[in-house]
């Protein structure tokens, strides 16, 4: 894994095991901050605001927990 202040959206997907249109889609929504180098869709996101969106996540889970049933729902 680099070492690097930016990331490719290929990194990002690697590193959160997800498809690199998925990374695409987080960025255009705004929801992972990055930048656009140049006019040829090439992102760039800095490796600290992956970590801040990743501990918004751990935040954002914890939160849908606590509203969770503690128990499954029966098929009954």
């Amino acid at each position: 894994m680099t070492t690097e202040r930016f990331l490719t959206l290929g990194d990002v997907a690697e590193i959160l095991n997800i498809s690199a249109s998925q990374t695409y889609a987080l960025v255009r929504s705004g929801d992972l901050q990055g930048i656009q180098i140049g006019g040829r869709n090439q992102w760039r996101v800095e490796r600290s605001k992956l970590e801040e969106y990743i501990e918004r996540a751990y935040r954002r889970t914890a939160s849908n927990l606590s509203e969770m049933p503690s128990t499954m729902p029966s098929d009954a």
